[in-house]
C-alpha cells in the first residue's frame, strides 16, 4: 500500500521592510536575497515606510516573519511604533527582527520591548537565515 503525501506547506513568508526616511537599501536587498535564495517567499516593502504600512503590508501578505533595516537612527522611534501597530492590530505573534546600525544598548531596550533579533554590520548571511527559520519555528 503507498504511504499517502503530507500536504505540501507554504515556504515561510518574510516582510522586509525600510522604515522612516533612511534611504539605503543595499544590505536589506542582500538580506532579501539570502532569505529567498534560503527558500523563503520574500515581500519588499521598500524604501521610506511609515510603520502603519508596513503592518498593513504584513498583515495583507500574511507574512510569518517581519524584517526591518535601518540606518538613520530612528530605529527607538519607529520600531516600537511597529510593535504596538502589530499588538493592536492582531499581529502581535508575527516574530521582528532587525538589522542596520543600532548601538548595543538600543538593541538591548528593543530586545526586551519585542524585537526577536537584532544584526549588525558583518553578521553573516547564513546566521540572519537560520536565525529566521529559528523565529518560524519558535514564534514566542
Amino acid at each position: 500500500m503507498a504511504k499517502a503525501r503530507a500536504p505540501r506547506k507554504r515556504p515561510v513568508r518574510v516582510l522586509i521592510a525600510k522604515p522612516g526616511l533612511d534611504g539605503h537599501d543595499r544590505g536589506a536587498k542582500v538580506v532579501a536575497r539570502a532569505l529567498r535564495d534560503a527558500g523563503m517567499e520574500v515581500i519588499y516593502a521598500g524604501l521610506r515606510q511609515t510603520p502603519e504600512e508596513i503592518v498593513r503590508a504584513a498583515l495583507e501578505e500574511d507574512v510569518d516573519l517581519i524584517g526591518l533595516s535601518i540606518l538613520s537612527g530612528a530605529h527607538m522611534a519607529l520600531f516600537p511604533r511597529i510593535l504596538a501597530l502589530l499588538k493592536d492590530q492582531g499581529g502581535q505573534t508575527i516574530p521582528v527582527f532587525a538589522g542596520g546600525i543600532i548601538p548595543d544598548e538600543d538593541a538591548r531596550r528593543l530586545k526586551k520591548a519585542g524585537i526577536r533579533a537584532i544584526f549588525g554590520p558583518g553578521t553573516s548571511l547564513e546566521e540572519i537565515v537560520t536565525t529566521a527559520r529559528s523565529l518560524v519555528r519558535h514564534p514566542s
